[in-house]
């Protein structure tokens, strides 16, 4: 026999610890029927756009929260019907669960079922006439977390879920979100000591705040919490008036905001320009489209430059490196991921081809295209964005001849390539008309000294200006 039961589904972490995403738009109803895996809605992370597949298979219930809300790591968002085992349920006095239907990995930080740790669960009490609330938890860590007393959940309801606090086990971390935790660092609060208001015990921002609240801390710590509490929540849409308009600091905005920040203040900047006769480069640009060897590729001047330093990088390996900070250890990588600054509708992020050094001029044509093809469709994965090595910025594409890039935090160099200009250049000892570019490098002073970086700049430089000079090189 068979009966059902309400399960909650609470936003997963989606990769390298992010604490937030913003629904972007749902993709089923209240009353829908969905099936394991089935995309249910897109998610915008501080870095990309991500589908999100649902974890079970029934009927959806309530949808909890509205596209253009900003919602934090480990909130309900979703409710399903799904069947269960009704006779398992009475003989455990309807604690029992039906087992979870196994899911590929599909998101970072979100997939397969992770098996039992063997530690009892502890059970609710009975309620007959309810059926028992489950979560899908975002993390692995957080499943062996004690039931929460099941609630009798109507289908038209679209709001959140509420449940009554439950007492954290002894030697159980407290459960809460990483914005809660760190709220409560920089009051000063021990969560051990806070009672969770949220599903299943969780402890939220208020609980936090309720507790300074009650005279529990000195006065500079209350104060702290009660700005904390007047903070104004982001509105969902830019604001207009006549004199200005507002738009809310979230999504990638926010996210290279932090990064850039973080770079320049943390990484000593130095940055080198080359100017470059780059007419031979062009040529064997237009030779190569014109090859049937190349036929129905994009080759742009980016295409060239790329290759040239990945060659550049063999003969100076320290600009694809990185600091690590904690362990004291300065990382040389043998391996390059090339990153690309890429703009977008919704700003500005720097995807990697992965082990492009190892890639042919065709291949790593072929690459860039469907990288930028990808970035400018908002369909850039959280994987896509990470590990990158060394990072190229085309400003040229807006007519810019040279600039200062901030380094993408976590690498060593940044280049630069400007405008291909025609301009009076020495050509033989007379002046004709040449193409010309000017290279932009910056690096981090800690890892790159002046000398290295210079000849790195140097090689690309004459790599471009002289493309035989490969043949030298590799």
């Amino acid at each position: 026999m068979t009966a059902t039961m309400i399960k909650e589904f609470r936003l997963p972490d989606l990769g390298e610890g992010l604490t937030e995403s913003e629904i972007v738009s749902w993709k089923v109803n209240v009353g829908d029927t969905v099936s394991l895996n089935q995309i249910i809605a897109e998610v915008e992370t501080a870095k990309a756009v991500v589908e999100l597949p649902s974890p079970f298979a029934g009927v959806v219930t309530a949808l909890h929260e509205q596209p253009g809300t900003v919602v934090e790591v480990g909130k309900p968002i979703v409710s399903f019907e799904v069947e269960g085992d009704a006779g398992a349920q009475a003989a455990a006095g309807g604690a029992a669960e039906a087992p979870a239907a196994k899911r590929e990995p599909n998101l970072v930080g979100y997939g397969a079922v992770v098996e039992t740790t063997g530690r009892p669960a502890r059970r609710p009490r009975n309620f007959a006439a309810s059926p028992p609330v489950e979560t899908a938890e975002a993390r692995p860590a957080e499943t062996d977390a004690p039931l929460v007393e099941p609630v009798e959940i109507k289908p038209a309801e679209t709001r959140p879920l509420e449940t009554k606090p439950a007492a954290t086990v002894a030697g159980e971390r407290p459960r809460s979100t990483p914005p809660v935790r760190k709220l409560a660092k920089d009051l000063g609060v021990d969560l051990e000591h806070v009672t969770g208001s949220g599903p299943g015990g969780l402890i939220t921002r208020d609980d936090v705040r309720n507790f300074v609240g009650g005279g529990d801390l000195p006065a500079a710590a209350q104060e702290l919490a009660g700005e904390a509490a007047r903070t104004p929540e982001p509105v969902p849409s830019a604001q207009a008036s006549e004199r200005e308009v507002r738009t809310p600091i979230k999504g990638v905005r926010k996210f290279t905001a932090a990064a850039m920040v973080s770079s320049a203040f943390t990484a000593p900047h130095v940055t080198e320009f080359l100017t470059v006769d780059v007419t031979p480069a062009m040529e064997l640009l237009a030779r190569l489209k014109a090859s049937k060897a190349f036929a129905g590729l994009k080759l742009t001047p980016l295409t060239l430059v790329a290759k040239a330093a990945l060659i550049a990088l063999r003969r100076n390996p320290t600009l694809n490196s990185r600091w690590d900070e904690a362990n004291q250890e300065i990382v040389q990588f043998n391996y390059v991921n090339l990153g690309i600054a890429a703009a977008t509708p919704r700003g500005l992020t720097v995807p990697n081809i992965k082990d492009a050094d190892r890639m042919t001029l065709a291949e790593l044509s072929t690459a860039l295209t469907g990288l930028t093809e990808t970035a400018r469709a908002g369909k850039t994965s959280p994987a896509e964005l990470s590990g990158g090595t060394i990072s190229i910025t085309n400003i040229g594409v807006f007519g810019i001849d040279a600039g200062t890039p901030i380094l993408n935090p976590g690498e060593a160099a940044i280049l630069a390539m400007g405008a291909v200009r025609k301009m009076p250049w020495e050509y033989q000892d007379q002046i004709a008309l040449r193409q010309v570019m000017t290279l932009s490098l910056s690096f981090d002073h800690r890892l790159v000294d002046g000398e290295q970086g210079s000849r790195f700049l140097a090689d690309v430089g004459a790599l471009l200006a002289d493309p035989g000079m490969a043949l030298a090189m590799v």
